[in-house]
């Protein structure tokens, strides 16, 4: 079959994917199946993991005062549970720790969350933007298998999480330190060396 015909067949199964509403979730299912064979965590650790953030923002936004006043993401990496975003008080920032500290499978918090108002919108998308420049830059970067960090971003700050070795974790650092928009790099890794 000839290059323009093979091309044609390929588009026509695209079409009545798309058609049939599955294309998005074919797509997704590779890449995650893709990503599940190359991560270094188990598949049931990686479920667990999303278990644990659906369980801490439940129990974190489960306080009416924290829900009003508070700006809280839970990320969590292998059953390390990262707590970033913004609170008014000292008293909502420990509370807020305290709601998640005792979830089946966390080995351990690590509270980042600050004290202050909630980040603006505008400044959430300055966040995500930075957070797809760094996954990209890792994306090309023959040393490292960029599945194996997780990039977090929260006012400027870049948190990599992840199974990783010294060196790829201080290569990760370095690299996420250089782009520009970025205030500070911090270290939440596993080291398995």
């Amino acid at each position: 079959m000839d290059k323009s015909k093979s091309l044609l067949l390929i588009s026509g199964c695209l079409i009545i994917a798309l058609l049939q509403g599955c294309a998005g979730i074919l797509v997704a299912g590779g890449a995650a199946g893709a990503s599940m064979a190359t991560d270094r965590r188990t598949a049931g650790t990686v479920i667990e993991d999303q278990s644990i953030e659906i369980k801490a923002i439940n129990s974190i936004f489960g306080d009416q005062e924290l829900a009003d006043k508070a700006r809280i993401n839970a990320t969590s990496y292998n059953g390390v549970l990262l707590l970033t975003g913004q609170t008014p008080t000292e008293e909502l920032r420990s509370r807020a720790v305290n709601r998640v500290v005792n979830i089946d499978k966390v080995k351990r918090v690590h509270n980042e969350i600050t004290l202050g108002e909630p980040i603006t919108f505008q400044v959430n998308t300055k966040d995500s933007w930075l957070t797809t420049r760094v996954k990209s830059t890792l994306l090309g970067t023959k040393d490292i298998a960029a599945n194996h960090i997780k990039v977090v971003t929260d006012n400027g700050v870049v948190y990599l999480m992840g199974l990783v070795t010294h060196t790829e974790a201080d290569t990760a650092s370095d690299i996420a330190s250089k782009i520009g928009g970025v205030q500070r790099v911090i270290k939440v890794f596993e080291y398995i060396d």
